[in-house]
């Protein structure tokens, strides 16, 4: 009778379990991964096969990033990655991880949940391995619950690591969903990142120089509780790496054996990345870009995080002032017909030696019109260097966008519209206003803005309007393939239509009875037209 009051005990168990995780849609996969890392004979999953399927390694320890040398502890911290996901959500049994103990260890990293949630387990992740490595982290959880509330603090330097984690996670996951491997420039500059984080959650009485600091000398806490709120306001996407990571990896161990080999992160650049990061739009900016992005939107725009090749570069890239030309003219004829997402970024700088340059941006849900008043539907803007910040839609008002062009040839307008690019505002009031030559662009208070939220776009904006230089533009189309295909068969149409309107019908001027010339000399010689001297 016990005996099978335990029985059906366990098999209500493993049914919960099951059905929890049949609900995150990786049962099938959770079955082959559990038959190719168990033991037939324990039917238990050995730890260190386990860990081993969550293992990260780095190579060439020496290589440079984007923007610094991989500090010496990076790669320790990494080694002790797979242990730590391990220790977190997987309850071992006798040396081993049951089927029941794996299920629920997936549900609780990769189950749905809310983003605060999703974030606290990253962090425990990063405190744990760190912890293993015998290396300091402020960052302290209650253990006496399993959401326990973070609380400490963290360090610049500790930052910097956290998100170099989260960015190998991404492209190990990238790679092992790709059948061409991505590129990898080795890790990003993410100092924007980094900055965005100091300034948000550092006290304000620490000033410092946005644009002159180094990061491993800023002598600031980012206390817990602030620095969670930053993470989820700005970069909410950034928590959904580790359970995109969890599940890939589960995923590639059940049709391959896992060598360690295959799965190490190289740390040196190739071709495309260093297309990539001759643009405004580099490896790190575009992967800050995209942890405030979703769906196809945050796919396409990691193509340029993770380049395989420079064809996504050459076909995405719409239009760059320095290749191009500077002007409405010429950035209408790169935009004109694209009707996809796209991703504008302006460098500007306020004074005329180039100094402290900004770059910031707007990214908009459909292509550019011809219109002299705004229009759009969703959109975001974005102050990405020398600190990242973002501002979506507040819901009040749809002024998203206002792209003007003066047609050649127009009638009188005692009232006419600017001509040039605008982001927010009003008209006369724009919170962005780049004029047609693309040579000078206005800033206003966000204030005058209810399109998208508060907060400044540049440092120091003040709430006057401010003038800045324009250094350069590029326009990053996100619409995938058939954005871009459309749009070329729209210039192959307008191209004929003005090839067609260019040619001249010989056959009718041949014949001098249909010619104008003989229109004329008619109107000319006719002794019947009514004459002014006549009337």
């Amino acid at each position: 009778m016990g005996q099978s009051s335990s029985t059906e005990q366990i098999s209500g168990v493993q049914r919960e379990a099951e059905s929890l995780a049949a609900s995150t849609g990786a049962l099938p996969t959770l079955q082959k991964a559990f038959s190719r890392l168990s033991d037939p004979q324990t039917e238990l999953i050995p730890l260190d096969s386990l860990q081993k399927c969550f293992g990260l390694i780095i190579e060439d320890q020496s290589s440079t990033t984007e923007g610094s040398i991989v500090p010496k502890e990076f790669p320790v911290l990494l080694s002790h990655v797979g242990s730590a996901i391990v220790d977190q959500f997987f309850l071992t049994e006798k040396g081993g991880v049951s089927w029941v103990e794996f299920l629920r260890g997936y549900v609780n990293c990769c189950g749905r949940t809310v983003t605060s949630a999703s974030f606290n387990n990253l962090f425990k992740v990063f405190v744990i391995a760190h912890n293993k490595a015998g290396l300091p982290v402020g960052l302290q959880f209650d253990s006496a619950e399993d959401d326990g509330k973070m609380s400490g603090s963290l360090l610049p330097t500790d930052l910097v690591m956290l998100l170099w984690m989260c960015w190998i996670m991404s492209w190990d996951s990238r790679k092992l969903q790709s059948s061409t491997s991505p590129g990898s420039s080795g890790l990003p500059d993410i100092h924007h990142l980094v900055l965005s984080a100091v300034e948000s959650c550092a006290e304000s009485s620490n000033k410092f120089d946005l644009w002159n600091s180094r990061i491993s000398g800023l002598d600031v806490q980012l206390l817990a509780a602030k620095f969670h709120i930053w993470a989820v306001k700005t970069v909410p996407y950034l928590a959904h790496c580790l359970a995109h990571f969890v599940y890939t990896r589960l995923g590639y161990f059940t049709t391959h054996e896992g060598k360690s080999e295959d799965l190490c992160f190289p740390v040196h650049a190739n071709s495309a990345a260093e297309v990539c990061n001759t643009h405004l739009l580099t490896c790190g900016r575009a992967w800050a870009v995209s942890l405030t992005l979703s769906g196809t939107l945050n796919e396409e725009i990691l193509k340029a995080c993770f380049p395989s090749e420079t064809d996504w570069i050459c076909e995405n890239l719409l239009y760059k002032s320095s290749l191009h030309g500077k002007g409405l003219n010429r950035f209408w004829s790169h935009v004109e017909g694209y009707n996809g997402p796209v991703l504008v970024l302006i460098a500007a700088c306020k004074n005329d030696n180039n100094e402290r340059r900004s770059i910031f941006g707007a990214l908009t849900h459909q292509g550019f019109e011809n219109r002299d008043a705004f229009y759009g539907s969703s959109g975001s803007l974005y102050a990405i260097d020398p600190v990242f910040r973002v501002y979506l839609s507040s819901g009040r008002e749809k002024n998203f966008v206002y792209s003007h062009l003066h047609p050649t040839m127009r009638a009188y307008d005692p009232h006419p519209k600017p001509a040039g690019i605008a982001f927010g505002g009003s008209i006369g009031n724009e919170r962005i206003l780049m004029d047609e030559d693309f040579v000078r662009v206005t800033f206003r208070h966000h204030a005058v803005d209810k399109t998208y939220q508060h907060g400044p776009l540049i440092p120091d904006q003040g709430f006057l309007p401010l003038e800045a230089s324009v250094l350069e533009v590029e326009v990053w189309g996100l619409g995938g393939r058939t954005a871009k295909e459309v749009q070329n068969s729209y210039k192959k149409r307008e191209e004929l239509f003005t090839e067609q309107r260019r040619k001249v019908d010989l056959k009718t001027f041949g014949n001098w009875e249909d010619s104008p010339e003989k229109m004329m000399m008619d109107m000319v010689s006719d002794p019947n037209i009514v004459r002014r001297e006549d009337r």
